[in-house]
């Protein structure tokens, strides 16, 4: 069957469209709605436009608009009281959008850079070569001192100001041994972004691991999760990069696979629903989704059994959208960080809003991106912490980029870098100094 706006592959289900019941309990958590005040950039105003796109009205520019401007962050899954899954609504819409819609060449060929770089590490380092010269020599800078950074385009400016600082890459061995009395075998997952632009973070949390008692292997030629491009509707794309990880993972004999990063870990959960077409994988989808666990996730599973030591620091906790809202992982990064004796966590006001990361959003939508983290970096600025924590290297990236826009800067970590830390005997100041 062809609807008005979408084709017959996994249209955005109807009987999910009708569980909203237009409450409006979504709109206060909803970051678009917040800043734009429109109805139609609000999941119930897009669960409208869906509904709309079965029954009466093709796609067009005003509808594809307020999709896109959607960041996904799932917060209205957490509000709403009618459990309506607007995740699986707004990835179908995505992937229909994806197939049936005709960008500008201009917008094409943006999001085709991305999607030709970000998910392929070793594309990602080979990149990152001239990008360490640039910021070795301050290019940055100079140009902006000569007002030439404003003659590019907003993407480009965007994507140069989310630019991390790069440091020497941190190798994972394929395989690390338990450190005492072995309580389990891991598999690890090392991410794309992770491992190339925070490699230190993949490195701390392996040896996490092993201070916990479990073995951890590591497949050395794994690649993608397809994150990214399933949450930009690239069904095909993301289905290869999934079957190609659960292949690497197959014969590991893990117990559990354990992910750091939070937009990763939302999508690794997903496979079974994903994949449920393919008649080879489902199976194994399934069975690869149930072994997925977030690390703190795991970790408060497993229980402590490494001596913490004293980490008296205040640090403002960041819940990223794709654990707090997406996995409803939130009380077990708090719990990790309060287990290392000092440890203060502080909580961040309108904790619920998304920083404006997202995935790709911050580069293709970088004007609302901004204005969502820069409010996030003055409510994290408002705690008065030292420090600021957080699970997904996108969010790093988003609050790092709108501080240093305020002009200042706060060190900004992983948890599983500060337990790491703290197991070490690693003084305070060297963890901020090394942040």
């Amino acid at each position: 069957m062809i609807f008005p706006a979408f084709d017959d592959h996994h249209p955005p289900e109807k009987d999910l469209i009708d569980d909203c019941v237009h409450c409006g309990f979504c709109l206060p958590t909803c970051p678009t709605y917040v800043l734009f005040g429109e109805e139609m950039d609000s999941p119930r105003g897009r669960i409208y436009l869906m509904n709309k796109g079965l029954n009466e009205e093709p796609l067009n520019d005003q509808m594809v608009r307020h999709f896109d401007l959607c960041l996904g962050c799932m917060a209205c899954v957490t509000a709403c009281p009618s459990g309506v899954q607007y995740d699986k609504l707004i990835e179908a819409t995505r992937g229909q959008v994806e197939r049936r819609y005709e960008r500008t060449a201009q917008d094409k060929a943006f999001r085709e850079m991305i999607f030709q770089l970000f998910p392929y590490p070793n594309r990602l380092r080979v990149a990152a070569a001239p990008l360490k010269l640039y910021q070795r020599f301050g290019v940055g800078d100079k140009l902006k001192k000569a007002g030439l950074m404003k003659v590019l385009p907003k993407r480009m400016r965007a994507m140069e100001a989310l630019m991390p600082m790069l440091t020497k890459q941190q190798e994972v061995p394929e395989f690390s041994p338990a450190v005492g009395e072995k309580r389990m075998t891991v598999g690890f997952i090392k991410g794309c972004v992770q491992r190339v632009f925070f490699s230190e973070v993949n490195a701390a949390t392996v040896r996490v691991l092993n201070a916990e008692g479990c073995d951890v292997v590591t497949p050395k030629a794994q690649g993608c999760c397809g994150a990214l491009s399933v949450h930009a509707g690239r069904e095909e794309e993301f289905q290869a990069f999934a079957r190609k990880l659960i292949d690497e993972f197959e014969d590991s004999g893990v117990d559990r696979i354990i992910i750091n990063a939070a937009g990763c870990g939302s999508t690794l959960k997903e496979y079974g629903y994903l994949l449920r077409d393919d008649r080879a994988y489902a199976e194994k989808a399934r069975n690869f989704s149930a072994k997925v666990r977030d690390v703190s996730e795991f970790l408060q599973e497993l229980g402590p059994v490494a001596e913490r030591q004293p980490m008296p620091v205040a640090a403002a906790y960041h819940d990223a959208c794709h654990l707090a809202h997406s996995q409803g992982i939130r009380k077990q990064p708090r719990q990790t960080l309060k287990q290392i004796p000092g440890m203060e966590v502080r909580e961040i006001k309108e904790a619920e809003l998304c920083c404006g990361s997202a995935g790709i959003y911050n580069m293709v939508e970088p004007e609302p991106a901004t204005e969502l983290g820069d409010r996030k970096a003055t409510n994290v600025l408002n705690t008065g912490a030292r420090m600021v924590v957080t699970s997904n290297p996108g969010c790093m990236l988003q609050i790092q980029a709108s501080l240093k826009r305020m002009g200042t800067s706060m060190p900004m970590a992983h948890p599983m870098e500060v337990l790491d830390a703290s197991i070490r005997g690693e003084s305070v100041e060297t963890l901020l100094l090394n942040r």
